[in-house]
């Protein structure tokens, strides 16, 4: 007998083994310059035991000059790496870090705070799961706050932490933590977004971020910033049916035809049916060739060779998919941008248009623009240099895309000057619409006409919604007496 309780107390001191996510977690730091967005990560590097000796050292050295007041290393420096990032004191660059924890990996994605760098903070967005926005207490919400949030959420972020920083420097004051959560949390509802963990930290000290800051925050009960990346959830490419943008067609001998590229959603398997789109060819799938070996099926991030059953039309830039599930065709987008140009997008102009392995030429007409300031949609007639809104995409020929929303691979796309090749926008797809060239004297449909007062019209048109349907609407802005003269003639 008592050897059998000496060995239930021996098993009862074995700690259970800690389930681990096989999935890395993609993030984002995003936020206003100085909000400590590299010291974050920089000490989350630090405490998860993620930095080898080697930088350790490196870190040491370039440390014994610039130590703070406290004797605290600038763990800054572990991520910014370019000589300009360190004299100035400044994220230029997207850094990409791989660390882990027992429970999880990750991959981060450590993004400038500073305006003209708006192009990097959109491009690091693209592919996270979840971002870290960084307030520094004391300054509370600012413009580029907004920005920042408003891009993430535009490129399919639905999860977002709070860091309010630097809590320290306020004396870790909970009126004021409290009060740029509400203003923040009410922001993020007018993007849709509802999954937001506020936590009060020091990055510096590490207070909150890898262990509680519970002896200087008595009254935070929530987690630390590790714990809420631990439980986080991903992204998915799989809310879609089958899609292979076609990056080249294969052709090693007479009896041997491939199309080969990289799955951008849903899976597939022989036998299969595809529609090869824009032509709308169908065929069945007969082969699934990678490098080494013949599969059985394929999902989404596989690079792979797909052989079909029959001869068809199929060349770069084609997009192969579901019968079943097929994306939208047509010659008319609506869209939501971000210009990264100083030379903006302007109404009426050419672009290349480029999504996946395919170029179309389009016009781009911008409908609305959003007032960081206030948050209302307003609307214009071209877009500047870090401005986001809403636009319409005319196309010369027919395109193929998915809502952003469902897919991000192929609902994604950037514009492209055709005088300079210089990347001036990105943007993300929100729906199909029709052509609509005005008023259509011919056409079948009954039309209504609206007549409003000029400063309700303009609080109509400010809207998100009435900015998705501005592409059916012809607007003529005529005195009362006109107005009237008009409606008088109407039965």
């Amino acid at each position: 007998m008592t050897a059998n309780i000496e060995a239930t107390a021996q098993t009862a001191l074995v700690p259970e083994p800690v389930s681990r996510n096989a999935r890395p977690l993609r993030l984002i730091t995003c936020g206003s310059v100085d909000d400590g967005k590299s010291t974050l990560i920089g000490r989350f590097l630090w405490d998860t035991k993620a930095v080898k000796e080697d930088q350790a050292d490196a870190l040491e050295r370039d440390n014994r000059n610039q130590q703070n007041e406290l004797g605290l290393p600038d763990f800054a420096l572990l991520l910014d790496g370019l000589q300009a990032e360190r004299e100035q004191g400044i994220t230029i660059d997207v850094a990409y870090r791989y660390f882990s924890t027992d429970r999880r990996s990750f991959i981060v994605a450590d993004t400038p705070g500073h305006e003209q760098y708006t192009r990097n903070m959109a491009t690091g967005a693209s592919t996270a799961d979840l971002a870290v926005l960084l307030v520094d207490a004391r300054a509370g919400i600012l413009e580029q706050t907004r920005r920042h949030a408003t891009i993430a959420t535009l490129m399919g972020i639905r999860q977002f932490v709070l860091a309010v920083n630097k809590i320290d420097l306020i004396d870790y004051d909970e009126a004021t933590f409290d009060h740029i959560t509400a203003e923040f949390r009410q922001f993020a509802l007018s993007l849709g977004v509802t999954d937001v963990t506020a936590i009060p930290m020091s990055a510096l000290l590490g207070e909150n971020v890898v262990h509680p800051g519970t002896s200087s925050m008595p009254w935070y009960s929530g987690p630390a910033l590790v714990e809420v990346l631990e439980l986080a959830t991903q992204r998915t490419a799989q809310t879609v049916g089958f899609r292979l943008p076609v990056q080249r067609v294969s052709r090693p001998n007479e009896s041997f035809r491939g199309y080969q590229g990289t799955v951008a959603g849903g899976s597939v398997k022989p036998g299969d049916s595809v529609v090869i789109l824009p032509a709308g060819t169908v065929a069945n799938v007969k082969q699934i060739v990678t490098f080494d070996l013949v599969r059985n099926a394929a999902v989404a991030g596989d690079a792979i060779t797909l052989v079909l059953d029959r001869h068809v039309d199929v060349a770069r830039g084609d997009l192969i998919a579901s019968i079943d599930a097929a994306p939208a065709v047509g010659r008319a987008f609506e869209a939501k941008l971000v210009a990264l140009s100083a030379d903006g997008i302007t109404a009426g102009k050419r672009y290349w248009l480029k999504s996946s392995s395919r170029r179309q030429r389009v016009r781009v007409q911008p409908r609305t623009r959003l007032d960081l300031k206030s948050g209302q949609w307003e609307g214009a007639e071209s877009l500047p240099l870090n401005a986001i809104g809403t636009v319409h995409l005319d196309f010369d020929e027919a395109a193929m895309f998915d809502p952003y929303e469902t897919n991000r691979n192929t609902g994604a796309f950037i514009l492209i000057d055709p005088d300079t090749n210089n990347t001036v926008a990105g943007g993300m797809v929100v729906e199909r619409t029709t052509r609509v060239d005005g008023i259509d004297a011919g056409g079948e449909r009954d039309h209504v006409l609206l007549s409003l007062p000029e400063d309700l019209a303009d609080r109509l048109m400010a809207s998100e919604a009435f900015a998705e349907l501005r592409g059916h609407v012809e607007i003529r802005r005529v005195s009362g007496a006109q107005a009237a003269a008009v409606l008088q003639d109407v039965d």
